[in-house]
């Protein structure tokens, strides 16, 4: 299942991860990075960790796949 979302509305948004690492499952999004030549598409966002504050960049359209986000804080 795909989770339907658009780079530039991903700012502070709420995500899940479905497998947590290092018991971290809960993430905001709170960098959406533009690209340096302007005009070019979103490729980055920044997830930050709600428990630990930890902030890891990843492609933004990993959070499309729905085997691996849910958008929301979910149990």
């Amino acid at each position: 299942m795909k989770n339907s979302i658009h780079p530039k509305k991903l700012l502070l948004t709420k995500w899940t991860a479905v497998h947590p690492i290092n018991k971290e499952k809960h993430f905001l999004v709170v960098k959406v990075i533009e690209p340096e030549e302007e005009g070019l598409p979103v490729e980055q966002v920044v997830l930050e960790a709600v428990m630990t504050k930890r902030q890891k960049t990843i492609h933004w359209r990993l959070l499309t796949n729905g085997s691996d986000w849910k958008q929301g804080w979910l149990n």
